[in-house]
């Protein structure tokens, strides 16, 4: 059994994919934005994560601009039958490189078939509607519109299946009666654990959860639980925050991402490593003595 099995699998849409994944947005240059620094190197990494056995793969028009979702079709074209290509919309950049929303119907749609041409296919998988109210956190507001235009997408034939980023839980019930959710991505981790009775819910549903920035927060290096805990298992730091998600919940996905094949690596080995319950519980003190503080 390779390391990626055993991460294990979990639905995504009618797909079924491994749940050690790669995101690659950090294939994009300084602040997701403009080419990489290395073209070659960015190409070499998408094809050493499908090669080791990452089917899940996340991506954006919107990182670069343009620039993932060209290199992985540069990399991985024709694609892999299993392999699943997930993005997302709703959001542009400025000339300077900021974040901006971008919700309207003709957006949406641009947005859609921009992505269709970068990736160069017929029909995108699963895409991901970010909302942008706030671009840094989840805040409340109706979704209603622009799911609605993504929606008729879908019914068009573009989109097979449909999910939400950066989006309260009001926001994903309003979804849920507006299409099928597959999926929600949001800002999880050790310490940053305000979605946990979300996972939860979402899980009984069958529904996936993509935690990005899943280190993103707060530095492992400077947690004495976290060290003490990846030094008695002889990994990093990264790796066992990584495993923690794997065991956290079953619907989970990872979409941890990199640039370089050596960090690729040490990400997937993340999925051999055991957790014993006394390990858990100390790892699961981290977010209590964050609220805390």
């Amino acid at each position: 059994m390779t390391s990626l099995e055993k991460s294990g699998t979990f639905a995504l849409g009618d797909r079924t994919v491994r749940r050690l994944g790669y995101g690659a947005m950090q294939l994009a240059g300084p602040g997701v934005f403009g080419p990489p620094k290395d073209h070659n190197a960015a190409v070499a990494v998408l094809r050493a994560a499908v090669d080791a056995g990452v089917n899940h793969i996340d991506t954006s028009d919107f990182y670069g601009p343009h620039v993932t979702n060209r290199l992985i079709r540069e990399a991985l074209a024709p694609y892999p039958d299993d392999l699943v290509i997930v993005t997302k919309i709703g959001a542009r950049r400025g000339e300077e490189g900021s974040w901006l929303p971008a919700f309207s119907k003709e957006e949406l749609t641009r947005a859609v078939h921009d992505n269709l041409s970068n990736l160069g296919l017929d029909v995108l998988e699963v895409v991901n509607l970010r909302i942008m109210f706030d671009p840094y956190r989840p805040a409340e507001g109706s979704i209603a519109a622009p799911l609605a235009a993504l929606a008729d997408l879908q019914r068009q034939g573009l989109v097979r299946h449909i999910g939400l980023s950066n989006v309260t839980p009001a926001q994903i019930a309003e979804g849920r009666r507006i299409c099928d959710i597959a999926c929600v991505q949001n800002h999880y981790n050790l310490v940053h654990r305000a979605d946990d009775g979300l996972i939860d819910e979402l899980a009984r549903d069958g529904i996936a959860y993509v935690p990005f920035f899943p280190l993103g927060g707060f530095t492992p290096l400077q947690s004495s639980r976290l060290s003490a805990v990846a030094r008695r298992l002889g990994a990093t730091p990264m790796q066992v925050a990584l495993a923690w998600l794997l065991h956290r919940a079953a619907n989970i996905l990872l979409i941890p991402g990199t640039s370089s094949i050596a960090h690729l690596r040490e990400n997937i080995a993340a999925a051999e490593i055991d957790l014993s319950d006394d390990m858990l519980e100390e790892l699961d003190g981290m977010a209590e003595s964050a609220n805390s503080a």
